[in-house]
């Protein structure tokens, strides 16, 4: 038995210390040192399974290193691979965090089931075979290629990729592995650091790709130290609330693509479906005369759709006016609340508001903006706004209306759905010469475009 020692790791970026200290000296954050309990054994200085290949990397003048673009796999699903940049590269590693629940193993799994001209291994830490068949019964596919193992230690499931040969293997999850060079225990950071290395290592010898599934904080972080989204090549967020069907799947890091696509998926009994156009799913169509709604064009990624805001404004019952907000960041609802009564003079402090987007989708563009205080204000005067109207502009905290980016994309997303106006920032009309059919209205105040929706009443 190894000597076991108390060791601190910081949970934010991985720093080892032998003793505990309040602020970490490599990423300067407070309070994140943990005790761990570790110990090298006679494991640890052997060679193990983890060497695939006997080949020696060796220095070689830039010039003479080939660069030829590598074939990505197809995944066979049309939002995972735009989210990989097309695909999956030979030798990367993925990691995918999400909520539990949330439909991370359902969404790899079905990916592998649809593979079917690919061996791959699902390596599974959490569940039993058999309820990982039940799974793969709900989504209907069957693949005799995919092969299942339940498995949390390192060399054992190295093993396993040796006999088996796959093109591709699955972790689920990264917490669960860990390897009997260390003696803490799986989840904890040294354990998901080395284990996440030799994984790298053996993807890096051998060719094939991995995907990782990884827990995430309260807080929304992938789960273990920030070393981790370091080590592997790409990160994805897999994000949306268990009540509502949306789910959209965010790059955070990629190293072979682009972060700024998303993919969109609607859930179901039999797994989850690709959302080609999400602007039809999002969309009502039943909120004729009913004050509050306004549909915003709004970029998420590079993807333009239309999105339906929601607000509730009534008088404060509690003395304590209440400000609530779903899928959308609160603190510039409340900044786009005071914009409201500084610069166009509507009184809401006394007022309960409360905001909501369709569909159960977290949405960040600032190009909602126009979009939420113009619902705000349907809201608060009870006058509904024209169901053929969209818009969308940032608002400044001048009152001004701020131009957003692909306004060609949003307009012409809007004309494609039928609808008849859009008001946009003026200054987005520059250089705009586009020939559309639908009705372009510029705005450069917000009391401009609280003229333009309301003085039709």
């Amino acid at each position: 038995m190894a000597k076991l020692k108390s060791v601190y790791f910081c949970s934010n970026c991985g720093n080892e210390s032998p003793k505990w200290m309040g602020r970490c000296p490599a990423c300067g954050e407070w309070g994140t040192f943990v005790e761990e309990l570790v110990g090298k054994n006679d494991l640890a200085k052997e060679e193990d399974m983890r060497s695939f290949s006997g080949i020696k990397s060796q220095p070689l003048p830039l010039n003479e290193i080939k660069a030829d673009e590598e074939p990505r796999i197809n995944l066979i699903d049309a939002e995972l691979n735009r989210v990989l940049g097309g695909g999956l590269v030979p030798a990367s590693v993925v990691l995918i965090g999400g909520e539990p629940g949330i439909g991370k193993s359902t969404l790899v799994l079905q990916t592998l089931l649809k593979l079917q001209h690919i061996r791959s291994l699902y390596v599974s830490g959490e569940e039993s075979a058999r309820q990982i068949k039940l799974r793969a019964d709900r989504i209907g596919i069957q693949n005799d290629n995919c092969l299942v193992v339940c498995e949390t230690n390192l060399d054992q499931i190295f093993t396993h990729i040796k006999n088996t040969l796959p093109g591709l293997v699955v972790i689920d999850s990264i917490q669960t592995v860990y390897s009997e060079a260390l003696e803490s225990s799986p989840g904890s950071i040294s354990q998901v650091r080395e284990c996440a290395v030799s994984i790298l290592k053996f993807a890096k010898q051998s060719g094939i790709p991995v995907i990782l599934i990884g827990h995430i904080t309260k807080e929304g972080n992938i789960a273990g130290p920030k070393i981790l989204e370091h080590i592997v090549d790409t990160v994805l967020q897999f994000e949306g609330d268990q009540h509502y069907m949306y789910r959209i799947l965010r790059s955070i890091k990629n190293r072979f693509g682009s972060t700024s696509e998303v993919g969109i998926y609607e859930m179901n009994s039999s797994g989850l479906r690709e959302v080609i156009n999400p602007s039809e799913l999002l969309l009502t169509q039943n909120h004729e005369g009913l004050s509050g709604v306004s549909i915003a064009a709004a970029i998420e990624g590079i993807r333009p759709f239309l999105i339906e805001t929601q607000a509730l404004v009534s008088t404060a019952a509690y003395g304590t006016p209440q400000r609530s907000s779903t899928g959308f960041d609160i603190r510039r609802m409340n900044m786009l609340l005071a914009v409201l009564e500084k610069r166009a003079g509507f009184k809401l402090s006394q007022k309960d508001v409360f905001l909501n987007i369709a569909g159960g989708l977290r949405v960040s563009d600032p190009g909602l903006d126009l979009s939420i205080i113009s619902a705000i204000l349907s809201s608060s005067l009870d006058i509904s706004i024209d169901k053929n109207i969209c818009l969308t502009g940032e608002v400044g905290l001048s009152g001004e209306i701020r131009p957003v980016n692909r306004i060609e994309q949003r307009i012409l997303e809007a004309e494609k759905l039928g609808f008849s106006s859009i008001l946009i920032p003026a200054h987005n009309l520059k250089g705009f010469t586009a020939k559309t059919a639908i009705k372009i209205e510029s705005v450069r105040k917000v009391e401009e475009a609280f003229n333009r929706l309301f003085a039709r009443k």
